[in-house]
């Protein structure tokens, strides 16, 4: 089954993914913490925090919040 996604059509260099399935933005670091959970490798994407050109601030704290299914992060 062909699961491969374009993200950037219209964009002369494109962006072809594998697979939809991406991380979410932030906790999962280089993956050595989930590797032994799944095969990383069979995800189409890691996805990063933001980056800026000049320095600003965090969000104020708290920045995380624990839930019964997890932890919400808002670093900012």
């Amino acid at each position: 089954m062909n699961l491969s996604v374009q993200l950037a059509p219209k964009n002369k260099h494109g962006l072809s993914l594998a697979n939809p399935v991406m991380t979410a933005s932030g906790t999962f670091g280089y993956g050595t913490e989930y590797s032994h959970l799944f095969d990383i490798q069979k995800l189409g994407a890691i996805v990063c925090k933001g980056t800026t050109l000049k320095p600003r601030e965090g969000n104020p704290q708290p920045r995380l919040a624990e839930t019964p299914c997890g932890v919400l992060n808002s670093i900012g």
